[in-house]
């Protein structure tokens, strides 16, 4: 059983697990808009919010006690989610597209 986050604890908890929520997101922000306008510059800077996603999971398991090895693998296996994901979505995404570029739409006659 985990034990319970203590209360001088409880803002730590809440701004971690916020900021998971938020630098995840500028992380597959930063890297889709880093792919679909070609700006390879701005890919380190997805790579640097990746870094502090895996900060603040850092912080969050170990404010909540979270030190058992079922949930440090379900933080592992978290992050590598977080890292890979953009990525499988990416070549999803070209993949399914692809025929598009070859193909332009043509107007329906109505």
């Amino acid at each position: 059983m985990i034990e319970p986050v203590k209360m001088a604890d409880f803002f730590l908890t809440f701004f971690s697990a916020a900021m998971i929520i938020l630098t995840g997101a500028l992380y597959a922000l930063l890297f889709a808009w880093s792919r679909v306008y070609q700006k390879p510059r701005l890919m380190p800077w997805a790579y640097v919010s990746y870094a502090g996603l895996f900060v603040c999971v850092l912080i969050l398991m170990q404010v909540a006690h979270m030190h058992t090895p079922f949930w440090l693998s379900i933080g592992f296996l978290m992050m590598v989610g977080y890292l890979l994901a953009p990525h499988a979505i990416w070549h999803l995404c070209v993949g399914t597209h692809a025929h598009e570029e070859a193909c332009p739409a043509k107007p329906i006659d109505l």
